[in-house]
């Protein structure tokens, strides 16, 4: 099981003293949060992509290569890659360049964003959605893994004799999730790639994505990947946390209410009930964490957002010192009590060259 943090890289007002961080301090905080995330133990940094305002993250790869050069175990990857307005060839050349230069330790999450202007920005109709997701990501999927492309299709332009470079490292492509808070078409994408679904539920209600997920487990195991509670399965939360939990609602509740995404909505309480929102005690988070495995079955990554809505710096990695120090150490014995023998660890590049190797053993024997 891993766990980690994501974020969506958010420049806010912090409510409580009216302050605005520059980009550049938001920037840096970022920066700052996953060598924490790394230090505390956790498992995973993931940043998301916008071009716009009021958020920082546009160029994840330059983002994550600069934390590479500093981590050495952190596992980097994106909680959203538009493979809707990114062209398929860049994407494949940017993060297999960052795969060599991190030794493996990059994955990605591709999704089609939330903003809806972003399609006219980069020349794509908003329309053409989940086409333009289905076709990119074929092409990125056969640019990873065959060294000559002839390919063409509707959104770009044709492929003649074209050679991604670099190529992945040691002939192993990063390992993908497909991301999506509402799409079943995007749920069997995954499904059909034996790649991952990473079912960001933050926003809704657990049935709607009992529902996604269900839908994935059962197309994975129809696809020939294997049995459906062994599909891999990554998912979202959001957690505040202090020592007493009156305590951590108190000092939460501003920066809900003002909160870009979700402010001056429904009551904090309201939300924390019906969504994975949980604002209180370490225990609480634990508890509430480990329902989600009642929820959706064995699960193989666990990513949290904590840096956002304008909570400062400082209180970020208190947050994350509590998370590592307190919450992570208690889960990972939880789940791995839990989950069955037969339900593979989240994929890596080690488990994945490892895989690549026994494969090429087994046909060559068979020869």
């Amino acid at each position: 099981m891993q766990f980690g943090i994501f974020s969506v890289g958010d420049v806010t007002t912090d409510p409580t003293t009216g302050r605005t961080p520059t980009e550049a301090e938001r920037i840096k905080a970022m920066v700052t949060i996953a060598l924490k995330a790394e230090e505390v133990g956790l498992d995973v940094f993931a940043t998301g992509e916008h071009h716009n305002p009021p958020f920082v993250p546009s160029s994840p790869t330059t983002m994550l290569g600069y934390i590479a050069a500093r981590t050495e175990r952190l596992i980097l990857s994106t909680a959203t890659t538009l493979i809707t307005t990114n062209d398929p060839v860049k994407i494949a050349e940017d993060y297999a360049m960052l795969q060599h230069l991190a030794d493996g330790r990059v994955d990605l999450m591709l999704g089609r964003g939330n903003t809806g202007p972003v399609y006219p920005w980069f020349g794509k109709d908003i329309r053409q959605g989940i086409p333009l997701a289905i076709e990119n990501y074929h092409l990125l999927y056969r640019l990873w893994r065959e060294d000559v492309v002839d390919w063409q299709g509707k959104f770009r332009t044709p492929l003649q004799s074209f050679t991604s470079t670099p190529r992945p490292l040691d002939g192993i492509p990063p390992f993908v999730w497909h991301g999506s808070i509402r799409s079943p078409e995007i749920a069997e994408q995954a499904a059909y790639y034996g790649d991952g679904f990473f079912a960001n539920n933050i926003f809704w209600p657990k049935e709607h994505f009992q529902r996604l997920i269900d839908l994935y487990r059962r197309r994975y195991e129809h696809y020939g990947h294997g049995s459906a509670d062994q599909a891999i399965v990554g998912l979202g939360g959001q957690v505040f946390m202090r020592a007493r939990s009156q305590d951590a609602v108190r000092e939460f509740r501003p920066y809900f209410d003002n909160a870009p995404v979700y402010g001056h909505g429904p009551s904090l309480e309201e939300f924390m009930a019906q969504t994975p929102l949980t604002v209180g005690s370490p225990q609480q988070v634990i508890d509430r964490t480990l329902q989600f495995r009642e929820y959706f079955g064995d699960y193989q990554r666990q990513l949290f957002l904590m840096d956002h809505a304008g909570l400062p710096l400082k209180t970020v990695l208190e947050q994350l010192d509590i998370l590592g120090e307190e919450v992570v150490p208690v889960l990972r014995k939880e789940f791995a009590a839990r989950k069955p023998a037969h339900v593979p660890d989240a994929p890596t590049h080690a488990s994945l060259r490892a895989a690549a190797a026994r494969k090429a053993a087994q046909e060559e024997a068979g020869r």
